[in-house]
């Protein structure tokens, strides 16, 4: 996940501040980590785990017994250092490809190389001029009234249209090691909807300007090895299966997580604990 101008994480996951001084704006992809299951997580956190078991047996089988505790701990780990450099690698992409848009220098990164090199096929396919065609690049967009915002990588203008007329794409850069580049989920058409329904945009000096006119929208999957741009339909049904995710989110994130217990009849509440301070010997 890259890490947005006005972007902060929070013990309910991440929020945006309103450089207005409104309140903080529940982030898009937040609510739908929030309120859409990943079925896919779990089998795959099993494989990996699986897999660092068996290429260790002889030494897992040693500490099972000699050293438990700590055997455990790394086991758990597995797939959360999986995942976070996964997620390290994919902002390394999304800031080398906003990096070729703005014309900027790229750090040599041998992980990034082969996914940037899909990039720059993309573009020279496409013909695109970043100076002509890039209407703007990782761009901050709100929607104060539902209370979200998110961060939009790419609204690029390309012939898409009769005649090869141009056409306003909003489009969001996905990375995978080993899913096909032509392979979405059901829940990047909400991402791109909610983006696409914003009241506002922050321009670089932090002041709004309308949201445009998206016309269409579409993930841009970038891998090792080929590329894909994969028009999604984020119309207004869309928007609508988002806002109720939105609803969903924001009741979680208020939502106690522990209430009173009821008694029973006749039942007395037990007397609150006192802690006892010890005195330090003298």
């Amino acid at each position: 996940m890259t890490d947005p101008r006005h972007a902060h994480d929070t013990d309910q996951g991440r929020y945006y501040s309103d450089p207005a001084g409104g309140p903080d704006l529940v982030s898009v992809t937040n609510v739908l980590a929030t309120s859409v299951a990943k079925a896919a997580l779990m089998p795959w956190a099993v494989k990996l785990t699986v897999e660092w078991v068996l290429d260790r047996r002889i030494e897992v089988a040693h500490r099972a017994i000699t050293d438990r505790t700590n055997l455990v701990r790394e086991i758990k780990q597995v797939h959360r250092d999986a995942r976070d450099r996964a997620a390290n690698l994919g902002d390394r992409i999304h800031s080398a490809a906003e990096a070729r848009m703005l014309g900027a220098p790229t750090p040599s990164d041998p992980e990034v190389a082969p996914y940037l090199n899909q990039f720059d096929r993309w573009i020279a396919l496409w013909g695109i001029a970043a100076d002509r065609d890039v209407y703007a690049t990782e761009i901050t967009c709100m929607n104060r009234r539902l209370g979200y915002a998110g961060t939009a990588d790419l609204m690029i203008w390309l012939p898409t249209a009769a005649g090869g007329k141009r056409e306003l794409w909003l489009i969001d850069y996905k990375t995978s090691a080993t899913r096909s580049a032509k392979s979405v989920y059901p829940e990047n058409t909400q991402q791109l909807a909610a983006l696409r329904y914003c009241e506002t945009v922050l321009l670089p000096d932090d002041t709004d300007a309308p949201m445009p006119k998206i016309q269409r929208t579409g993930v841009l999957n970038l891998r090792a090895r080929s590329h894909a741009l994969v028009e999604m339909p984020a119309g207004r049904d869309a928007h609508r299966a988002f806002r109720g995710a939105l609803t969903n989110a924001l009741w979680h994130h208020a939502a106690p997580t522990t209430y009173p217990a009821l008694l029973a009849p006749g039942q007395k509440a037990a007397p609150a604990r006192r802690r006892t301070i010890r005195k330090a010997a003298a």
